[in-house]
């Protein structure tokens, strides 16, 4: 079965199972999942694609951009095209390009750079903070938050999806997470620390969201 949305040919692959709802997902900017229950007949489920037109169209182009984007790696900022090459020792920058011997390499530095950059950027940031207790430093990948503090056991945990942003957005978010010391809430109290170690913060949290 096959559907157009925005002049492109979409394959549509049909998951039948013993559920009640239908569900429609992209697997990539050509291809169309719908789960839906083993008794809904083809001539059905296209009537309802075609109903949901619009809506469907609209996330087809989210997942067009989102391919985009995933073409690139992403490093503070700025975005580089993956070469890979079997005789690299090291990962390296040059004219637009991130060279390294395969993907495990490209992931290994990922990490190692988030553990080195986000660390430097907290020792850097506490210098300006009196009166923070010690705190276990944590980063993991997080779907809906840039940082955590957990004050019950004092560990701030920072997004790895941070290091694809601008070096100013992590401090952001650090200096939000080291504001949670003196006040836990968002309260107003709590913005006017943050805003007196970064001002423009409801600038950053606009470019976060984007």
């Amino acid at each position: 079965m096959e559907l157009i949305l925005n002049k492109q040919k979409i394959n549509i692959e049909i998951n039948r199972k013993p559920n009640k709802n239908m569900y429609m997902r992209f697997l990539d900017s050509k291809t169309l999942m719908v789960t839906c229950n083993k008794l809904i007949s083809e001539k059905k489920i296209y009537q309802i694609l075609l109903d949901n037109q619009k809506s469907l169209e609209k996330m087809l182009d989210s997942k067009i951009k989102e391919e985009a984007k995933n073409k690139y790696f992403w490093y503070l900022g700025n975005p580089y095209i993956p070469a890979f090459t079997p005789y690299e020792k090291e990962v390296s920058f040059d004219e637009g390009f991130i060279y390294a011997k395969d993907e495990k390499m490209l992931n290994k530095f990922y990490q190692t750079e988030c553990k080195r950059i986000f660390n430097e950027e907290v020792q850097k940031i506490l210098n300006y903070f009196p009166n923070i207790p010690s705190f276990t430093l944590k980063i993991r990948n997080m779907k809906t938050r840039w940082g955590v503090n957990n004050r019950g056991t004092n560990t701030i945990t920072l997004n790895s999806e941070l290091l694809k942003k601008d070096l100013d957005l992590l401090d952001y978010v650090i200096i939000h997470e080291l504001c949670h010391f003196y006040e836990p809430n968002h309260s107003s109290r709590f913005w006017s620390h943050v805003e007196k170690y970064y001002p423009h913060y409801k600038e950053a949290r606009k470019r976060l969201r984007s």
